[in-house]
């Protein structure tokens, strides 16, 4: 059973009277979390077409006005040509950078579906791990993989040069044997196997090519150079188009490439989304007068107030001194949990220090008690 169409100011999370810039904002948040290309869950992909035709409605004044006021008959009949062809997608994520397809080669892929095209081939998935410092600034990383690629001296047939495969004549080109008998009572029944002649190829090579011996296909050892952008999230699949595996037919295209990015651990700071957390020592006598105190940060130190009476395990905020949100826009921040440290070992004048500190607190609540009584 299909599930019911949503409301479009409900998909994009907008109010009924919300103006072009935050509809434009919603879609290019939800997009990005959502986008095919780095988001693997298996709903993604309906998610990214119900938000990008929630924001073609939405976006365009005459279609949101025959919405607001007729709902989704006001609005059907669009083909994707008619809603998707007038949105400008390299505007709104033009400046994040980096290879996401979000027009051209995306629309096809979700919204054209007339042609069936040649199956291409499955795509690959590797983890990069990159510094903290590349998370906060971007830039370059080098990605090794070796895969299989098609064969370029028989270009994929796995027959020599000059050669060509031919049709199996047991299974007639088509990879399978049919077996068909019949029983008692006239019911007739069919067994389908793979052709153990051309092992389910439907093609015979007489003789092999010598660099791929047959196979149609060769290793290969590739170093690609992936953009890395400021403030990528945790586990985000960065997209290469054509250095997945090569497909097993003939003249379709290979699969793609995913980079999943992971953040090195740094023995500086945990990551947390775009917030950094940082633990921090200071002495008791630090914590009971307050003191100011140099912290390491991203990009070099910096000075903290810590205020009188702060207690063991108390977090103080640095507001925006972490890592830069992903898409921009604005920056996490640094949290500093503060560990008091109580001293383990006195020499005899701090321990008299203490036992005069001690009897003081004494003496001052026994002057509460007389005077409260």
């Amino acid at each position: 059973m299909a599930a019911p169409q949503r409301d479009y100011y409900e998909v994009l999370g907008v109010s009924r009277d919300a103006d072009t810039k935050a509809i434009k904002e919603a879609f290019r948040k939800l997009a990005l979390k959502y986008h095919p290309d780095r988001n693997k869950s298996p709903d993604a992909e309906e998610r990214f077409k119900e938000i990008a035709a929630a924001y073609a409605i939405l976006s365009d004044p005459k279609k949101r006005a025959d919405y607001d006021e007729r709902g989704f008959a006001g609005v059907a009949g669009f083909t994707p040509e008619d809603l998707f062809g007038g949105i400008d997608f390299g505007d709104i994520f033009g400046d994040l950078g980096f290879g996401f397809d979000f027009g051209g080669g995306l629309f096809d892929r979700l919204f054209r579906r007339a042609v069936k095209a040649p199956r291409r081939g499955q795509d690959i998935e590797v983890i990069l791990n990159i510094p903290l410092q590349r998370v906060n600034l971007g830039g370059e990383e080098r990605v090794r993989i070796n895969r299989p690629v098609t064969c370029p001296a028989c270009h994929g047939s796995g027959a020599a040069a000059g050669t060509s495969p031919r049709k199996c004549p047991d299974c007639e080109g088509t990879g399978k044997k049919t077996m068909a008998y019949q029983e008692k009572g006239g019911i007739r029944f069919q067994q389908i196997s793979t052709c153990p002649k051309c092992s389910g190829s439907g093609a015979l090579i007489e003789k092999p090519c010598n660099e791929c011996e047959g196979r149609g296909e060769v290793e290969r050892v590739e170093t690609l150079s992936v953009n890395i952008p400021a403030g990528i999230e945790e586990g985000a699949a960065l997209r290469i188009p054509g250095h997945g595996l090569p497909s097993r037919a003939a003249n379709a295209p290979p699969g793609d490439l995913f980079v999943v990015v992971r953040t090195e651990p740094d023995p500086r700071f945990e990551r947390h989304g775009a917030d950094l957390w940082r633990t921090e020592t200071i002495e008791l006598v630090d914590a009971v007068l307050g003191t100011r105190l140099k912290v390491l940060g991203l990009e070099g130190n910096i000075e903290v107030t810590i205020p009188p009476g702060t207690q063991s395990d108390s977090v103080l905020r640095l507001r925006g001194k972490g890592l830069p949100s992903f898409g921009g826009g604005y920056r996490g921040d640094l949290n500093l949990r503060i560990i008091v440290h109580i001293p383990e070992h006195l020499s005899l004048k701090e321990r008299r220090l203490y036992e005069q500190l001690r009897d003081m607190k004494q003496e001052n609540s026994k002057h509460k008690w007389r005077t409260s009584s």
